[in-house]
């Protein structure tokens, strides 16, 4: 495994959990193919399965740093780390630049999912019938995801718990959008906007000294959501890592075929020229979350016109292209370090 001992290491393993946090926070992107490019997917896919009954004996009996490293827990917490600082921090700055650059954000992602598509395709050599029918398998359900219609929201709690499991798949499995699916589940906007502000704005009270959240009955709803959400994505962490570990060992080439076609058939969701569609009640009128924000219910997409604004969109492709191309030169460098 990656040596993270030096200062750099540290920092560039951080800054890699940025860039999965920001990935996955973006309906359609998935944090799993910033991994998979960036070359360090398996270390983190072998590294959450070995969270598993072995680590929960070391943990029970106190042996606190024999768990840390059976887990590769340096590994683990600077990577965290980095996702939940980007979760604060750059897709904060995401959701500002998406609602006033939409277009030319949506084609930066457009040109990573090609540049990724690449990256992955490039030295994959054991094309045969059963990679080509996983790659087929891989687009379609891509495909057919980017264009269901989303389901209504619902805070039932064994329906949150799943919605967690789900969720991170675009940090296990490249291709998948966890946020996109949160979208077609229906719960994107209670489970990644109005819970964790609800946990935001209690935090900043009671760090005033302000305790009165016990007695408002929507906030505590809010965090009970948020908490199992969390419990269900760690579930699913763990779940999802043991079982693709154990696939990427015994069907690998079929596998990455598979993980090609998901990223293949997300193109469809990150496509840049699409309007969005806004959620609105019987009434007509639009439903606006906790905060005021309209709610995204999905996209209608179209064919461009040739104008300098697709110039600029089509430039701001390449420019994605360009970025997932540096960052795979940067993974074949610390693959070969190591």
């Amino acid at each position: 495994m990656q040596s993270t001992r030096t200062f750099s290491d540290k920092l560039f393993l951080v800054l890699k959990g940025l860039g999965m946090g920001a990935a996955n926070k973006v309906p359609g992107v998935s944090g799993g193919v910033v991994a998979f490019v960036a070359g360090f997917y398996e270390e983190f896919i072998y590294s959450l399965q070995k969270v598993n009954g072995k680590a929960f004996k070391l943990l029970i009996n106190g042996r606190f740093k024999s768990f840390y490293q059976y887990i590769n827990g340096r590994f683990l917490s600077l990577l965290f780390l980095g996702m939940i600082i980007s979760y604060f921090s750059v897709s904060k700055l995401l959701d500002y630049l998406i609602k006033h650059h939409e277009l030319y954000v949506w084609s930066v992602f457009f040109g990573m999912i090609i540049g990724s598509i690449y990256y992955i395709s490039k030295d994959f050599e054991d094309w045969n019938y059963k990679t080509y029918t996983s790659l087929a398998i891989g687009i379609i359900l891509g495909l057919s995801i980017s264009f269901l219609n989303p389901a209504t929201e619902n805070d039932n709690l064994f329906f949150v718990f799943f919605c967690g499991i789900i969720s991170v798949s675009g940090m296990t499995l490249p291709g998948f959008s966890g946020s996109f699916i949160l979208i077609l589940l229906g719960n994107y906007v209670l489970l990644l906007v109005d819970s964790v502000n609800a946990l935001y704005d209690t935090f900043a009270e009671v760090l005033t000294g302000d305790f009165s959240f016990i007695h408002n009955q929507e906030r505590i709803r809010m965090i009970k959501v948020l908490a199992v959400f969390t419990i269900g994505s760690v579930v699913g962490l763990v779940t999802f890592s043991h079982i693709l570990n154990y696939i990427l060992k015994n069907y690998k080439s079929i596998t990455i075929s598979a993980i090609i076609g998901f990223i293949v058939g997300s193109l469809g969701v990150v496509w840049p020229w699409k309007k969005t569609i806004l959620k609105i009640d019987a009434d007509g009128q639009y439903v606006l979350d906790s905060s005021g924000r309209t709610i995204i219910e999905n996209y209608t997409r179209y064919i461009p016109e040739l104008n300098s604004e697709t110039y600029f969109a089509i430039a701001y492709i390449i420019l994605g292209i360009v970025i997932v191309l540096a960052l795979e030169r940067y993974g074949r460098k610390t693959r070969k370090t190591k």
